[in-house]
């Protein structure tokens, strides 16, 4: 009997805002045969150690080297020609680039070889063993970044990685792994399969160790399927991230800065700023100057490379940021800019729309907007500051611009947020391979930092090897148990 021809997705240009790519979903049998294949390979990857998966991703970064800027131009098809897009062959080079230095010392730390503490005549040593499969569920904003964020650490470490990108988002996947097929040890351990949710679950099926990006919703199904199958999952499930902007505040930084963390990538950022505390002394000439800044930004509708906001990816997402707006207007909010969905080309553009008179009561000011938006309220002591920034179930990052240092830092220090940006905006790239952090609420599940030094470390399980160097203890031996009745 015949296969049935696979199912197929249309895949919209969102420039233009026709489909013009389509995707084969893979079925249940397909992921579990490539599943199959990464094990069977992930054996001698993880027999080669650390030392000789090193020189393997040296030469994966020689051939994503030549072919970074094909890499770039099918990322910017996919999203619409958002900036970032064109830079992520050269942010692949340098996360891979990154982790052949720093890998080896991570793990260096992690581990230790020495007596038991409790039993000084035990040698205690750390060994790494990898979970044999990571399964990758990765996001349409910043496809190829978020895709390989979890994916290239996971490698490091000795696992296999089946990959499972975003059906809005898929174009990149070709250029991507015309790098992975030229290194074959790598060809081994590392593949994808295209499909919507029912691939997804499939992937889970498969995996030993899950890493998803995404919307809360979804992250709640992953992490009760992971559940159900007593496997670790890793999710970054968003944000809703506040900036506070102190009575003392330099106006040009404070507006600057806020301008770029919200309506960088058109807002479609998981840390873009999306609340916007202002001190009630200021806020008026703040919002004049971000009115002003706000103006000067163009749309790439002409030029992907050209202008600095780029068409909604996802044309759902639209009516999302569309709903919220209509929900502030309609309970007191002012629009000064911005605010319609402009349809450009057959693509759907929003300029930067700044709205004042906003309350908590207001879904703007609630729910991940993903848009470039920038509500702003005012405050009147930094204590309500405070409170109003960690009214949230979120709690990714969050920003403090003041007059000084010493004035932000103890506001930073009481807003719940897995990472605070002090006197700036969107840094969030400054944390990689340097410092880990652990979100807020439903901004993170896991327990593992994906940015750190120790993001490696979530797909290793630690094992202790013991050596008794003395005379095991005798169950005869009884003299060190209390004498006496018990109590």
């Amino acid at each position: 009997m015949a296969e049935a021809d696979p199912r197929m997705i249309p895949v919209r240009n969102p420039r233009t805002g026709t489909v013009d790519f389509e995707i084969a979903v893979a079925n249940r049998d397909e992921v579990a045969g490539k599943a199959a294949r990464l094990r069977r390979g992930q054996q001698a990857w993880a027999a080669m150690g650390l030392e000789g998966r090193i020189p393997v991703m040296a030469r994966w970064l020689a051939e994503v080297k030549q072919r970074a800027m094909a890499i770039a131009e099918a990322d910017a098809e996919d999203t619409g020609g958002c900036h970032t897009s064109y830079l992520q062959g050269f942010i692949t080079m340098g996360n891979i680039g990154g982790w052949i230095e720093d890998a080896a010392g991570a793990l260096e730390r992690a581990g230790y070889h020495g007596p038991s503490k409790s039993m000084p005549s035990v040698e205690v040593r750390t060994q790494f063993v990898p979970y044999p499969l990571c399964g990758v569920i990765s996001p349409w904003n910043a496809p190829m970044m978020l895709a390989l964020l979890d994916a290239i650490p996971a490698l490091f470490a000795g696992s296999a990685v089946l990959l499972k990108p975003s059906e809005i988002t898929p174009r990149f996947i070709e250029p991507l792994f015309e790098s992975v097929r030229a290194v074959p040890e790598l060809s081994a351990v590392f593949d994808f399969v295209m499909g919507d949710g029912e691939t997804g679950a499939a992937v889970i099926d498969e995996a030993d160790v899950v890493c998803f990006t995404g919307s809360v919703p979804t992250g709640r199904k992953i992490a009760v399927h992971c559940a159900e199958r007593l496997i670790p999952c890793f999710l970054e499930l968003g944000g809703k991230d506040p900036v506070i902007v102190t009575e003392t505040a330099d106006l040009e930084r404070a507006a600057t800065a806020v301008l770029r963390g919200a309506v960088h990538a058109n807002g479609m950022v998981c840390f873009s700023v999306e609340r916007v505390y202002v001190a009630e002394a200021i806020h008026d000439d703040f919002v004049a100057l971000l009115v002003r800044k706000a103006g000067e930004v163009r749309l790439n509708s002409d030029n992907p490379r050209g202008g600095h906001v780029h068409p909604f990816t996802f044309a759902p997402q639209a009516e999302i940021v569309k709903a919220q707006l209509a929900d502030a207007k309609a309970k007191g909010a002012t629009v000064l800019t911005g605010g319609e969905v402009e349809e450009i080309g057959g693509g759907l553009y929003m300029r930067p729309t700044i709205l004042t008179g906003v309350t908590h009561a207001m879904q703007i000011m609630q729910e991940e907007t993903f848009g470039p938006c920038i509500p702003v309220m005012k405050f009147a002591t930094t204590e309500e500051a405070i409170a109003l920034a960690n009214d949230t179930v979120f709690g990714l990052t969050a920003s403090v611009v003041a007059g000084s240092e010493e004035e932000a830092l103890p506001i930073a220090e009481q807003v719940n947020a897995g990472a605070v940006f002090v006197q700036d905006t969107f840094l969030t790239f400054a944390k990689n391979r340097t410092v880990g952090t652990n979100s807020f609420g439903f901004s993170g599940v896991g327990g593992g930092s994906r940015t750190g030094p120790e993001s490696i470390l979530r797909f290793l399980r630690r094992k202790a090897l013991l050596t008794q160097h003395g005379q095991p203890a005798s169950i005869l031996d009884d003299h060190h148990l209390p004498k006496g009745e018990p109590a």
